[in-house]
């Protein structure tokens, strides 16, 4: 399924004992109308307060409702900030977790903060931002790098290995709009990539610090700070087109720890 959300009043995807979830939502929207408990994996475990344009994520489903039917029941279900955009058939190999490819996240920065932009974008106090030296900062992020500065910790996760494939930053009269594209990420890696670039800029530091903050492998740096929640959007993800085709049977792939 293909699904978006407003995370501003969730406690991130992940079900949990001390707060609401989106999965915990789609999973007792499902039981509703399925009668049995199944589990929804998601693409990614979004965060507390981190939005989704589009997040996918897969259950396994043996009753007799047609994806239409699900889609109708799920939007009856569930409240008005979660909605199922599409639901399909795929095959029964794919994970929506694992077989990712690619994903896509947006970052919205406010030049300024009000009312009615602190839920839905990032802001930044005392901190002087300009175009120019944050895109020549975010040049020497692309390409494939140990991304340890920029993850947080988890014992989970030894593999610190990224491949950025696009970091486009562009501004607008209230916004700093940062577009990243990469194969994996690390948790918190976006937010704490704009963090960085952010202060690169305020401190007026040399695009090349980028370089040895990375070569550093220490999620412990003093300019790496992490943007807040509240501005982050996952955008896309992007799957094998077998893996999207119910009859195909291709052999499964290993594993891509991803936590974003």
């Amino acid at each position: 399924m293909k699904l978006c959300y407003d995370g501003t009043n969730y406690h991130g995807w992940q079900k949990q004992h001390n707060g609401i979830s989106i999965q915990a939502k789609l999973e007792s929207a499902l039981e509703a109308f399925s009668q049995a408990h199944i589990p929804i994996i998601a693409a990614g475990r979004t965060d507390a307060g981190v939005h989704a344009l589009a997040q996918f994520a897969h259950f396994d489903y043996e009753g007799s409702m047609q994806p239409h039917q699900m889609l109708l029941a799920f939007r009856r279900h569930l409240p008005a900030d979660i909605k199922v955009l599409e639901i399909q058939r795929v095959s029964s190999n794919l994970s929506a977790r694992y077989q990712a490819y690619e994903r896509s996240y947006r970052y919205l920065l406010a030049k300024y903060r009000t009312p009615f932009n602190r839920n839905y974008s990032g802001f930044l106090p005392a901190i002087q931002l300009s175009l120019l030296p944050m895109q020549k900062a975010a040049s020497h992020l692309l390409g494939r790098h140990d991304f340890s500065s920029f993850g947080r910790a988890n014992p989970e996760v030894p593999n610190h290995i990224c491949e950025i494939k696009t970091l486009s930053i562009s501004e607008s009269e209230e916004f700093y709009e940062f577009i990243i594209v990469a194969d994996r990420f690390l948790h918190n890696m976006v937010r704490r990539m704009v963090g960085t670039l952010a202060n690169i800029s305020h401190l007026s530091l040399a695009p090349e610090t980028i370089d040895a903050i990375l070569a550093d492998a220490c999620p412990k740096q003093n300019l790496v700070t992490t943007a807040p929640a509240s501005g982050l959007y996952l955008i896309d993800v992007k799957y094998p087109a077998t893996l999207l085709d119910e009859t195909a049977q291709p052999p499964k792939l290993e594993p891509n720890e991803v936590n974003q």
